[in-house]
């Protein structure tokens, strides 16, 4: 809204200084002031402190968007990770930041929230914004918009997953190591009878822990119907809870003795549940979970859990992404981390 004076007359917004308001109050070129913006070694220390003391008198603010826009690119990076309310994204996110910020790059983190539609809107509008490169989580890794946005100029990583073309470089941890380690472990300790909890099963993340169950529970000479499904609708802390329900409400010759859970946060809300119906962990109950986030190690019972290198993740990422934009011999690499299996209480005592 205009100010106004006291008999209503409207009185015009100051207007913002300009590169030419801080040449002619430091007496000196346009160029010389571009020089202290961009190129600052060019210009002698007395000439540039003189501009840098009329920038601060005119509080002038640099135009970034505009000096961006002439040059064709931001310097801006973008993450579009699959469900901001799981830490596992947000560490993965402070990884990449870690490598824009050594680069002079600003970050921009946008949460598809396991959405396909909502996912393309971003991509389209990070497009727009003409961003130096994206990674992303995706909902679907050989979806067609990430060629599309590749195709349109603007380098993307997957991250977390693989996809199946190759066309675009890719960071992930090997999941089906991850899968069969948990429930080797459980298959060590005795157990043989054993829950897989986690979904939708359209998630190649829940797929590829599945299968390495299963490999796992075939090594040992048992079958599939050894391996019970309890499939969730998200990987979160409440359908944790419902699927604990689920796990107490079997007949107990039928009910597992063990549990692995495709994220932590389903792993939390079954050792909630544990917890409220009064069932014991790991005696009653052993949980292994995946990701190994903060919130494990300091869960009621510190769970067992797959550790993802997630901060390593995010670096390398991003790293392989700056390499793509710099680089016109680059050529794209999928990265793939070796998980690690996290023992503690949740599975064995004194762990």
């Amino acid at each position: 809204m205009a100010r106004t004076t006291t008999d209503g007359a409207a009185v015009p917004e100051p207007r913002a200084a300009g590169i030419k308001d801080v040449a002619a109050a430091a007496g000196v070129s346009l160029g010389t002031v571009s020089n202290v913006l961009n190129r600052p070694d060019r210009v002698s220390p007395r000439t540039r402190a003189k501009v840098e003391a009329a920038m601060a008198e005119l509080k002038f603010v640099r135009n970034e968007t505009a000096r961006q826009l002439r040059a064709g690119r931001s310097r801006i990076l973008a993450y579009v990770m699959l469900d901001g309310s799981n830490p596992f994204f947000t560490d993965v996110a402070e990884g990449v930041e870690d490598a824009a910020d050594e680069a002079d790059l600003s970050l921009f983190l946008c949460n598809s929230a396991n959405r396909a539609e909502r996912e393309r809107d971003y991509l389209s509008r990070l497009e727009q914004q003409r961003v130096q490169g994206i990674l992303i989580t995706p909902v679907d890794p050989d979806a067609p918009v990430l060629a599309e946005t590749a195709a349109h100029g603007i380098p993307l990583v997957i991250v977390d997953r693989t996809g199946q073309s190759g066309d675009h470089c890719s960071v992930a941890v090997d999941d089906v190591l991850g899968g069969r380690l948990a429930v080797q472990h459980l298959l060590e300790l005795g157990h043989r009878r054993v829950a897989f909890i986690g979904g939708p099963d359209a998630l190649g993340q829940v797929r590829d822990r599945r299968e390495g169950a299963l490999r796992a529970m075939k090594e040992a000479g048992l079958g599939p119907a050894d391996l019970v499904d309890l499939t969730t609708s998200a990987l979160t802390v409440a359908e944790g809870r419902t699927a604990g329900q689920r796990l107490a409400g079997l007949p107990s010759s039928l009910r597992p003795t063990a549990a692995f859970c495709a994220n932590d946060l389903l792993a939390l809300g079954l050792l909630q549940t544990c917890v409220s119906l009064r069932l014991r962990v790991p005696d009653d109950l052993a949980i292994v979970g995946y990701d190994d986030i903060d919130f494990a190690a300091a869960a009621a019972v510190p769970l067992t859990s797959v550790r993802q290198p997630r901060r390593q993740l995010g670096r390398t990422a991003a790293e392989l992404l700056l390499q793509e934009t710099t680089d016109p011999g680059h050529e794209h690499q999928q990265v793939v981390f070796t998980p690690e299996l996290v023992v503690r209480a949740s599975t064995r005592h004194g762990a």
